[in-house]
């Protein structure tokens, strides 16, 4: 599959891919009532926030953040029930909830930023572009979790979660899912996020698993990922006029879009789509990815992503 419009790859400098930087250090933001656990990545004047996908926290966006640290200062964003940040009660999950916490915590910073997401994040990130144009500069959209509706259940990390909600059998299941230690847990994202999960390097693997380790004693986890599983998936059968392609229309923002030859989660096929219904859309697909470019291949994606800008700068993209 070609691009249906060219993408431009800055040549500048760009810092070591050093793929042995820890998570970046966190601290919690107040936004309406939840505490928004942020982490935080040095840079200049510009500004960067980050959201991850279903079942992903702010640690996925390590080696991009740094990618671009000399061009922009990021924020990766823990939504509620993901990462290190709580739900408040009576949260429900769904996209516009996780989108207008996304746009209280960009009001928190007083200026318009350039914004990612991945998968979940990159829904998001459209109703939050969509909706709010004045906070967004520029949009990045990995792997955006459009409507696929597929009968594969293989999307999810478990085909089992979209169960775990349903009455009587809801309770097995959630038990099921509970015995899982976090190595498996670990072990079932690198096989559906990944195209070659052997080249992950073991320090990263090891911080999925304290990661996850730490997710199943938090006791808002598993309902957050169960209950945000539920609200994707009802994104995709709203009636046509709520669809999230018709979202795409109202995007005003440029917007770069990269997707993996080998996404198992949401297929490359929606690519020509998804860009064909951007006002101010380019698309870069990359071989040999899988859900989760911005992971595995940060210095690629960094580099389209400062091509971009810098197209902007000279009233080119």
């Amino acid at each position: 599959m070609s691009p249906l419009t060219r993408v431009t790859l800055s040549t500048v400098d760009l810092p070591p891919l050093d793929n042995t930087i820890t998570p970046w250090p966190g601290t919690f933001y107040q936004v309406d009532d939840h505490e928004i656990h942020v982490r935080e990545t040095p840079g200049p004047d510009e500004t960067a926030v980050y959201v991850h996908g279903l079942g992903g926290s702010s640690t996925n966006w390590t080696d991009l953040a740094h990618q671009l640290s000399n061009h922009a200062h990021g924020y990766a964003i823990d939504l509620p029930g993901f990462g290190r940040s709580e739900p408040i009660a009576g949260y429900d999950f769904s996209l516009q909830a996780h989108a207008r916490t996304v746009i209280g915590f960009i009001e928190r910073l007083n200026r318009p930023v350039h914004l990612f997401g991945n998968s979940m994040g990159g829904a998001i990130s459209l109703l939050v572009a969509a909706e709010r144009p004045d906070l967004v500069k520029t949009l990045t959209l990995v792997s955006p979790a459009v409507p696929d509706l597929r009968p594969h259940l293989s999307r999810v990390s478990d085909p089992r979660l979209p169960l775990a909600y349903v009455p009587v059998l809801g309770r097995r299941v959630r038990k099921q899912l509970a015995q899982l230690t976090a190595r498996e847990r670990t072990d079932q994202m690198l096989k559906l996020c990944f195209a070659e999960p052997g080249t992950v390097p073991e320090h990263r693997i090891e911080e999925s698993i304290r990661e996850n380790e730490e997710r199943a004693a938090q006791k808002w986890a598993a309902a957050a990922l169960g209950q945000s599983t539920m609200g994707l998936m009802r994104a995709w059968l709203v009636p046509r006029r709520r669809s999230l392609w018709q979202v795409l229309h109202r995007v005003a923002a440029p917007t770069l879009v990269v997707w993996g030859t080998e996404d198992k989660l949401v297929s490359v096929n929606k690519a020509p789509r998804t860009v064909k219904a951007l006002r101010n859309g380019r698309l870069l697909v990359l071989p040999r990815t899988g859900h989760v470019a911005q992971m595995e291949r940060p210095a690629t994606v960094a580099r389209a992503v400062l091509g971009m800008w810098e197209a902007l700068d000279r009233h080119a993209w």
